[in-house]
């Protein structure tokens, strides 16, 4: 019986929330999914920010397809209005979903390598008429490949975080200082990670979310029995602005708005100080082997202890090198997806909805989905992955018109102003709304002891695929 390319699995890279909800729609429509996860359980990248509370709530992080496909197992949906960690998203819905899905997911294989069979991305003859080939390492160490009708890679970002340089490449001594140096949020329950950190002075460098968690994390820590002389530094390559905390009161994802608050308050009580309008240009050691952070300018911080690195993440293109992708050349997402989302020109309102056309590239059949079809883009939902799997997977069975329509209405944040305007003049900042340039690298305290509205005693962080 000769096999053609319909007859062939969609390979999906990465188990997390985008790739399992991709296969499970697969099923749904009848094609059979392979999925290949480089760790060695389904969502390993979530796990590795166990201890870290998502945004979301429950109700906005399970797939519909996924949902039906583990009823029959007598699952049950955990309470919609309950935020989960990382790790019971993990335990309570994404193990389940894999376990369901059976030998589709395989783990400890990591890919190495997407092409079309028999063509480099040079050759034009036949290309789309031939299957895609994946390459992969097993778990033993062992070489193999697959060949598949199309490819989703839903892999993330999480293994690959930016550097603290502010040219985006690592700064001057900061390999060499890796070991007072973490790129993730560092897990303060840890025992032996509540040593490294307690009573020390940190430095935090970084906007977003994460940070804004980090800096909730220090103040806790400060505040406990054993935590006394915990100070954080909140490194800043911008100014603060009305924007710098977030949507606050403002956005409609609650949690998020009370991540920038709690972050706020580190800094009004004194836990943590904010250092503006620096760039990171290098990390040495002093004589009592703690870390300076040297700006651009030259300028030279207090010594720290520890230095936590938030700045994003980036995609890993290396091995789709022989794939024909068209991905804007600042973000890194898909040429028709990057306008939306470009931290340059917004960071306000909703996302526009978007599925498989803005996924597409030169190369039909292969899709970016999840936390890397962002590229470098900040702010990723989990329903925002679910509506892109949903159209791509519709779209690859051939039902355009279930492809083509608009299932997902997402919540606005509430803050305004491109993250990316830090190097606009002040006078344009203020005309956009939202300013965010110090003209100098500044100490900023605001208002020790200021009242701060309430937020969750552990501030929920996350909200993303993350894998």
């Amino acid at each position: 019986m000769t096999t053609t390319t319909s007859d062939l699995p969609v390979v999906v890279i990465g188990a997390g929330p985008a790739g399992l909800a991709a296969a499970a729609h697969l099923v749904e429509h009848g094609i059979t999914p392979l999925v290949l996860e480089a760790g060695p359980t389904a969502a390993a990248a979530v796990r590795g920010w166990s201890h870290v509370r998502l945004f979301s709530t429950w109700g906005e992080l399970t797939d519909p397809a996924a949902e039906k496909l583990l009823a029959p197992t007598g699952w049950t949906k955990p309470d919609a209005a309950i935020y989960p960690s990382g790790g019971d998203w993990a335990d309570l819905y994404l193990q389940p979903l894999a376990d369901t899905l059976g030998e589709s997911v395989r783990t400890s294989a990591t890919v190495t390598g997407v092409s079309r069979t028999g063509r480099d991305r040079v050759v034009d003859a036949d290309r789309e008429t031939q299957p895609f080939v994946v390459h992969f390492i097993g778990g033993d160490g062992s070489e193999e490949r697959v060949f598949a009708r199309a490819v989703i890679d839903a892999s993330g970002t999480w293994a690959t975080p930016s550097p603290a340089g502010g040219s985006g490449l690592a700064a001057l001594g900061e390999k060499s200082a890796a070991d007072r140096i973490t790129y993730r949020v560092p897990d303060l329950k840890d025992p032996q990670v509540r040593a490294r950190y307690a009573g020390k002075r940190t430095a935090v460098i970084g906007s977003g979310a994460s940070a804004f968690t980090a800096l909730a994390y220090l103040a806790d820590l400060a505040k406990s029995d054993d935590g006394t002389g915990t100070h954080g530094v909140w490194i800043l390559r911008r100014g603060i602005s009305g924007s710098t905390f977030g949507g606050g009161e403002a956005d409609q994802l609650p949690a998020r708005g009370a991540l920038g608050l709690a972050a706020k308050a580190a800094v009004d009580q004194g836990h943590a100080d904010a250092v503006t309008g620096f760039r990171t240009e290098a990390i040495e050691r002093d004589s009592d082997d703690r870390l300076i952070l040297v700006g651009e300018d030259g300028q030279r911080l207090d010594p720290v202890d520890e230095v936590i690195v938030l700045t994003g993440f980036r995609p890993d293109l290396t091995f789709l090198d022989e794939l024909r992708l068209g991905l804007d050349e600042r973000l890194q997402a898909p040429v028709d997806l990057a306008p939306l989302i470009d931290p340059n020109q917004h960071s306000c309102g909703t996302v526009y909805p978007h599925g498989h056309r803005e996924l597409s590239h030169p190369e039909p059949g292969v899709y970016l989905v999840g936390m890397k079809s962002y590229g470098r883009a900040p702010t990723f939902l989990a329903m925002t992955g679910y509506e892109q799997v949903r159209s791509v997977t519709a779209a690859i069975a051939g039902d355009i018109e279930a492809a083509d329509r608009v299932e997902l209405t997402l919540p606005e944040t509430g803050v305004c102003g491109g993250a990316g305007l830090f190097d606009a003049p002040a006078a344009a900042q203020g005309e956009a709304g939202g300013g965010c340039c110090a003209p100098e690298p500044a100490l900023v305290q605001l208002g020790v002891g200021a009242p701060v509205a309430a937020v969750a005693e552990e501030a929920p962080a996350g909200g993303c695929c993350g894998s």
